[in-house]
């Protein structure tokens, strides 16, 4: 009995060693989002958002666009650092829309003004996100009361960068986004 457990150790160890793993970051397979992009932006009530002019290293590893409920964009990005930053948008009410995308994060008083638009940080949640809410010429009250009368987020939707990198990062992303 112990030459049998002996035996079936040995063998256990010799697997072990001749059995490729990997102990580092899996490698990201990058995703070409252009198709699912053009197909969001004919089907969206919204302009849609999309970066342009991202510096090198940043990957899109993740889209998809659900037009059923709430019409919701999303594109997810790994950053040079390795960390994940989203972008999203949806019709869907914004204090709910806003909490389901950060997993909790709240409102701050503090504001970024990026590409002449107002963004509003949101921290403490799972993802730190930098908000845009919904513009339009009707003037129609967002999130918090927020106004949005000077058009300054995509008419009927709230646009959503977040994640777990920098508000730098976020920032970048933001600055970089062009609604279409």
């Amino acid at each position: 009995m112990v030459l049998s457990l002996g035996v079936t150790l040995l063998a256990g160890g010799v697997m072990y060693l001749f059995i490729p793993h990997e102990d580092g970051e899996p490698d990201l397979k990058p995703v070409d989002y252009r198709v699912e992009l053009l197909t969001a932006q004919r089907a969206a009530p919204y302009p849609v958002a999309a970066p342009e002019g991202l510096p090198g290293g940043w990957k899109a590893t993740s889209v998809r666009y659900q037009g059923i409920e709430n019409d919701t964009w999303h594109l997810g990005f790994h950053t040079p650092d390795g960390q994940y930053v989203e972008i999203k948008q949806s019709t869907e009410k914004p204090s709910r829309f806003i909490d389901e995308t950060t997993d909790g994060a709240r409102a701050t008083k503090a504001t970024e003004e990026i590409g002449g638009r107002t963004w509003t940080r949101y921290t403490g949640g799972r993802y730190d996100a930098l908000v845009l809410l919904a513009g339009g010429a009707d003037g129609a009250d967002g999130a918090d009361g927020a106004k949005g009368a000077d058009g300054a987020g995509a008419r009927g939707a709230t646009t959503v960068v977040a994640g777990t990198g920098s508000f730098a990062q976020l920032k970048q992303m933001a600055a970089a986004l062009k609604l279409g």
